[in-house]
């Protein structure tokens, strides 16, 4: 997968589940911002899965490195 694609797809999986989503609201709301983040991260199965995109992406980016250097 290319890089454009994978940041397309992370870019998919915000607008669809995080931009509208009630428990981060809520937590914005009622704690503070850093309580939210800390919540998506650790907590939701969202903040996971977004969490396995950028470690594709990263992997993707170490290999096309690699392929330049040759």
């Amino acid at each position: 997968m290319k890089r454009t694609e994978m940041i397309a797809k992370i870019d998919e999986v915000l607008e669809t589940y995080c931009q509208d989503c009630f428990v981060k609201k809520h937590f914005l709301k009622n704690k503070n911002k850093t309580y939210a983040h800390r919540f998506c991260i650790r907590a939701c199965t969202i903040g996971e899965k977004l969490q396995q995109y950028g470690q594709e992406l990263l992997e993707i980016e170490k290999h096309d490195e690699r392929r330049k250097r040759m």
